[in-house]
């Protein structure tokens, strides 16, 4: 069987064509500052990073990459600079997101950068060379339950707008989710992602909107589901739950289990059997024609 490895660092490019070293240069969403935006430091400043291949492909497909960390966190490196190297070894524009994090921030803070996070991608497809209908959403952990947000609650932009990047649609074309938080009410829930969330005690019609096994629609984007049967940090019935509401709805959908393998291990380098995951992703993402 023929393994994909991680690629070497390549080539990078900022939002504004500037060419980088291997650590794309992040740039802010709102320039101008986020919507409801608590200060000026960091913290407060969403951006996106963009990493492009080296390939001479006139259209591309792209990635808005979420890293894991429980809301609290990111890790920017195994589960976003990594994820971009190795989309970027596929011909795969990656684009890398830091989002807003609790307990400073709570929803929709993280949804609304993340939906910035498309539009602007999906406003620059010309200059970016891609494909604005092969633009996917990938998370990892508390990431994947941002990107299954994204992939559930999503709207078509404002036509009527004089901004660009607000005509756009917020909706991801395709979604990955790896060892995803999905569900904010159930046994299994990641009770450190709800809490950073939603803080301490959330109001119960919140908690069901954002369980997002609950808001799966035939319109909801196909999606392919990675986990460990032996994640103890977030079960497997997080994406087990999200793959039956995807099946009952109709959306296409693929789901992976490994019995073997802790939570967040990203693409599983050092790990020979866990690390063919990747392999199958590439597959799938052949079999839906994004590359």
């Amino acid at each position: 069987m023929r393994r994909l490895t991680i690629a070497a660092a390549l080539l990078t490019v900022s939002l504004f064509g500037q060419r980088n070293a291997p650590d794309a240069k992040p740039e802010p969403l709102w320039p101008q500052g986020a919507p409801g935006a608590l200060g000026d430091t960091d913290a407060d400043k969403p951006a996106l990073s963009i990493y492009l291949p080296k390939d001479d492909k006139p259209v591309r497909a792209g990635v808005v990459v979420c890293p894991g960390g429980g809301y609290g966190a990111l890790a920017m490196d195994h589960e976003g600079k990594q994820i971009a190297q190795w989309l970027n070894s596929l011909g795969i524009a990656a684009f890398v997101l830091k989002y807003r994090l609790g307990p400073r921030y709570h929803h929709p803070a993280p949804l609304q950068d993340v939906q910035q996070a498309i539009r602007i991608v999906r406003s620059r497809a010309v200059e970016l060379h891609l494909d604005p209908a092969r633009l996917g959403v990938w998370g990892f952990s508390a990431g994947g339950h941002l990107a299954s947000t994204a992939g559930t609650h999503f709207d078509g932009g404002d036509a009527g707008a004089t901004d660009p990047v607000a005509k756009q649609s917020a909706r991801p074309d395709f979604m990955i989710l790896s060892y995803p938080v999905i569900s904010f009410n159930a046994s299994y829930t990641h009770k450190g992602s709800r809490r950073n969330l939603l803080g301490e005690e959330p109001d119960a019609k919140l908690v069901e909107l954002l369980s997002n096994e609950l808001q799966v629609t035939a319109e909801t984007p196909p999606t392919f589901l990675f986990h460990t049967n032996a994640d103890t940090g977030v079960p497997a019935e997080n994406s087990v739950a999200f793959y039956l509401a995807l099946r009952k709805a109709g959306v296409p959908a693929e789901i992976h289990i490994y019995e073997r393998g802790p939570h967040g291990v990203g693409l599983a380098p050092t790990d020979a059997t866990l690390s063919s995951w990747s392999a199958r992703l590439a597959d799938w993402l052949r079999t839906r024609g994004i590359l």
